[in-house]
């Protein structure tokens, strides 16, 4: 490895892994304030949260880092050009496209590692943090009371009903003041209990409910014979709601979305789906075979006594997996009329179903090439911010920053458009998520044409070139067409 080529790269090295740290932790803030919503008042432990969170990094890593190497490539070039190192290297006789070789193969690299990744890590995590959330969606929120309020006690058992009313309560202490409790899980025998203060605790597994009371009494009356009534008076007396303190309860979902997959299993879902639209496709063949030949075969009167069993439009699915009820009965009529409507309607419950399993192979392929597509970016960013950077050297990191979100911005808007319109069918599932890749690929070549060129930095290369420069690109239709009238005009 050459001095140049060790000094580039540490010169790219520093930025990465800050521009990587950052943006990271910005979005892992992100993360965390739209699901700490959903996690607070669970009565969680630490280790759940941290585990939500650390099965959430790798997404967004998957993401961050292709963004990570763009801005690392734009703040490299862009010290190496202010600092006129790009202008020495040119005049001792390098090639501005070979400085890039040993980025393109470190890029290549970084690029084959995430494929790894998108492969074998993101699926498992993102499986491991579906689970928990659904997990944690099961969990009832932590017990909790309010004053002069009746609260329903949450039990695990439907038979114990218990419901307590709180005078005051000093939540530092989990002591009660002038407490009403009301039993109703004796069946026939309503209870009341009654008591000055208590104190709140929760057994060592944190699933019962321990209420200590003093000073107070219990009224019980039989409801069937409301006559009866007993009274008992205590100093001292505990009760137990046993199910109060709900456990997070772990369940393994072997269901995964395309996200969940690896690409092994996003292929063999998108082939089978397709193998399942064929075996659709030929079965709507035979049936449009089957009744242009009874329809040509001709009428065929009905006896006026027989009426035929047809499903109405609204039934759908597969006919011979509904029951009779979903039958209705047809007057008698033409035998080719009853047949046209039921193959009508055979072909819609058809092409409904081939619509269903068009969709999976979509989804699932989209997935399949965007585990390719994301990692692919860190090689298109690392050849669209050299020339970038070298045309626009005195911005500073300012010019960094902006020019890094416009590209981010348009690219993954330009990857969700993709996705979507891949996973409708609207284009091909490769265009759909390769598409941003073409694009700024196209323009990456572009801008290495004229990154050896001597006018790419004789400007300056700042804000206020880079203002000109947007505005003409954006403007260039508008003069060319302006120019063609006159030439028409001033010809005419």
């Amino acid at each position: 490895m050459s001095i140049l080529t060790r000094y580039l790269l540490r010169m790219h090295l520093g930025p990465f892994i800050f521009s990587l740290s950052v943006l990271t932790g910005l979005l892992f803030v992100n993360t965390i304030a739209r699901r700490f919503e959903d996690l607070a008042g669970k009565g969680l432990g630490f280790g759940v949260y941290l585990e939500v969170f650390a099965l959430s990094l790798p997404h967004i890593v998957a993401l961050t880092l292709p963004m990570a190497v763009l801005v690392a490539v734009l703040y490299a070039f862009s010290a190496l050009s202010a600092d006129n190192e790009i202008t020495a290297l040119k005049a001792s006789g390098a090639n501005m496209v070979r400085l890039l070789v040993p980025l393109i193969v470190a890029s290549i690299l970084l690029a084959a590692g995430m494929v790894w990744f998108n492969d074998r890590v993101l699926p498992e995590t993102n499986h491991a943090l579906r689970n928990l959330t659904m997990d944690i969606g099961r969990k009832s929120p932590t017990f909790s009371l309010r004053e002069q309020v009746i609260n329903p006690l949450p039990t695990n058992n439907l038979r114990n009903r218990y419901f307590l009313l709180p005078g005051t309560i000093d939540h530092a202490t989990n002591r009660l003041f002038d407490v009403v409790i009301y039993d109703l899980s004796l069946g026939q025998r309503a209870r009341t209990v009654y008591a000055d203060s208590g104190r709140m605790a929760l057994n060592e597994g944190q699933t019962d409910l321990l209420l200590t009371l003093f000073d107070g009494w219990v009224h019980e009356v039989d409801t069937y014979e409301p006559a009866k009534f007993r009274r008992v008076e205590f100093e001292q007396q505990m009760v137990v709601v046993q199910g109060v303190g709900n456990q997070l309860e772990r369940m393994d979902e072997t269901h995964r979305g395309d996200r969940e997959m690896s690409l092994a299993m996003l292929k063999g879902v998108s082939d089978s789906a397709l193998m399942r639209l064929d075996s659709i496709r030929a079965e709507a063949r035979r049936e449009t075979e089957l009744a242009v030949k009874r329809a040509l075969a001709g009428p065929t009167p009905l006896p006026e006594d027989e009426a035929i069993q047809v499903l109405p439009p609204s039934a759908g699915g597969r006919y011979a997996d509904l029951p009779p009820e979903y039958l209705v009965s047809r007057p008698p009529s033409d035998a080719a009329d009853v047949v046209a409507q039921t193959a009508a309607m055979e072909l819609g419950v058809l092409a409904t179903r081939a619509n269903m399993e068009q969709r999976t192979a979509n989804v699932h392929t989209v997935e399949y090439h965007k585990k390719f597509a994301i990692p692919v970016a860190c090689i298109v960013f690392v050849l669209i911010g050299a020339p970038l950077a070298v045309r626009f050297p005195r911005g500073g990191v300012g010019m960094v920053i902006a020019i890094s979100l416009t590209i981010f911005g348009v690219y993954y808007m330009s990857l969700i458009g993709g996705e979507s319109l891949g996973d409708r069918g609207h284009v091909s599932p490769f265009l759909g998520p390769w598409g941003p890749n073409v694009l700024f690929g196209i323009l990456a070549l572009y801008g290495l044409t004229r990154i050896g060129k001597e006018t790419s930095t004789t400007r300056g290369g700042g804000w206020d070139d880079l203002w000109l420069t947007a505005r003409r690109f954006v403007t260039a239709p508008f003069r060319r067409r302006a120019r063609t009238t006159h030439e028409a005009a001033a010809h005419g």
